[in-house]
């Protein structure tokens, strides 16, 4: 895979970790899993699922992005 490529994918999956991580679509939603809100529920598996991603990144493309050398 290009760095082209490999840079457009990063931007996409930030983008959209970053825009659906506010779950504006649940405000409002009076529902409850376990004593806690939906949204609540929404906010904790959407950072884990950051987590993972930011791994991942950390793992495959952190130096390319972050001016990082070995040594």
């Amino acid at each position: 895979m290009t760095a082209r490529i490999r840079t457009l994918l990063w931007v996409v999956t930030f983008s959209v970790i970053v825009g659906l991580s506010v779950p504006w679509f649940l405000w409002g939603d009076p529902r409850t899993a376990a004593g806690l809100p939906i949204w609540l529920w929404w906010h904790i598996g959407w950072m884990g699922l950051a987590s993972v991603v930011f791994y991942l990144f950390t793992r495959t493309d952190w130096d390319r992005y972050m001016g990082v050398t070995d040594g």
